[in-house]
């Protein structure tokens, strides 16, 4: 005689737990299905590639034969202060609009593991914004290549200097784009989390100076000034009287932002309600 097994209702609903990879999957899924993301993307890179080439072309310095590598010609600030402001709005957005819409109920319900879904978040927005970043670098440096070359100047890319101002411009994207996500956990609310992304990447190291070494310290610990530093292509003069960044320091700090920031965005969301 066979006897049927009985099943709960609870195992019943209850489907095996969503592997890491089915989280990525999903998130990838809404980044892709926005209709504004590969715009924003575009446009960005077309202001950013457009600076590039306006600030070689306005630089009357340059002239034919071989050339200096100009890094602020190559990368100028306006440029990637546009692209830090964009990869960090657009990382927060990637959580902030789900605590808008109610849709972080949702996803809480379907995952209760709220910190694997935040880090399937930050993967997802390192992985596109290090492609968008490199698609920039790449693009500002061969910008900046073709307009010396059309004034008779050429800057090979062996050059010294060269491959670290361009990776470190690649990076500044999603290490951005991180520090924006992070804030969106952290905030949740849509307007404060882009006042303090703007504040912290781009206003708040215009307040402190090299002059004095506390200030020079603070000033240190910042994205904006670490990507400054490490673009720079020339030494400080031991005569100056400016406390300036070590070239390690700043990748730490291009190290520290983004795993800082997540990682309190993974203990917040584990220890608070949606």
């Amino acid at each position: 005689m066979t006897t049927l097994a009985s099943r709960s209702p609870a195992a019943s609903l209850t489907g095996s737990p969503a592997r890491f990879g089915d989280l990525l999957a999903a998130e990838w899924i809404k980044v892709r299905s926005l209709r504004s993301t590969p715009w924003t993307i575009a446009l960005t890179l077309v202001f950013v590639l457009g600076a590039s080439a306006v600030a070689t072309l306005t630089d009357r310095t340059a002239s034919s034969g071989p050339a200096d590598f100009r890094p602020f010609d190559a990368y100028p600030a306006a440029g990637y202060w546009t692209l830090m402001l964009v990869a960090a709005c657009m990382g927060a957005l990637t959580v902030v609009s789900e605590y808008s819409s109610g849709l972080i109920r949702t996803t809480t319900m379907a995952v209760p593991a709220r910190g694997s879904v935040v880090l399937a978040k930050a993967v997802v927005t390192a992985t596109v914004w290090t492609a968008v970043g490199t698609a920039a670098s790449a693009g500002s440096f061969l910008v900046y290549v073709a307009v010396l070359g059309w004034h008779g100047a050429a800057v090979p890319a062996i050059h010294p200097g060269v491959l670290r101002a361009l990776a470190a411009s690649a990076l500044l994207a999603p290490v951005c784009g991180l520090v924006g996500l992070g804030l969106g956990v952290l905030l949740r609310h849509a307007a404060a989390t882009v006042v303090t992304s703007v504040f912290t990447l781009l206003m708040l190291p215009t307040m402190f100076a090299e002059s004095d070494r506390w200030s020079a310290d603070v000033k240190h610990t910042l994205v904006s000034a670490a990507w400054n530093r490490l673009v720079q292509t020339w030494e400080p003069d031991p005569a100056s009287l400016g406390y300036t960044a070590t070239v390690t320091g700043s990748w730490i700090v291009y190290a520290l932002w983004p795993l800082v920031t997540v990682a309190l965005a993974v203990l917040a969301v584990r220890r608070r309600d949606v």
